[in-house]
């Protein structure tokens, strides 16, 4: 069994309330859900309302569709013209595996 996730740390743009945070990061979250079968959430900041953490993860039997489910996510959250992508994390490990892979993605 393969287990991924990706952790998005995000900064949203021209928000002045915890309400319009959610009207942003509310969808997100749901089309990750459904567009990529992902389990998703809102991880980090939320008493912050310029700045969100979005999480997806998965399991699969197969470690390459997590890998390419993990990056159409990240392709379709780069895409995302309301928010902008800060910093990204993403882990990948097996059920026979300790350590897993880790990459930390840099974005500017």
């Amino acid at each position: 069994m393969w287990v991924g996730w990706i952790e998005f740390d995000v900064r949203l743009g021209d928000v002045h309330s915890l309400k319009e945070k959610r009207s942003i990061v509310r969808p997100i979250v749901n089309e990750l859900r459904k567009r990529f079968s992902v389990s998703a959430a809102e991880t980090d900041s939320v008493d912050l309302y310029r700045r969100a953490g979005i999480g997806g993860s998965l399991v699969s039997i197969d470690r390459a569709h997590v890998v390419e489910v993990l990056d159409q996510v990240e392709r379709w959250m780069a895409a995302r013209p309301e928010v902008e992508i800060l910093q990204a994390h993403r882990h990948i490990g097996s059920s026979s595996d300790d350590e897993g892979e880790q990459d930390e993605l840099p974005f500017a």
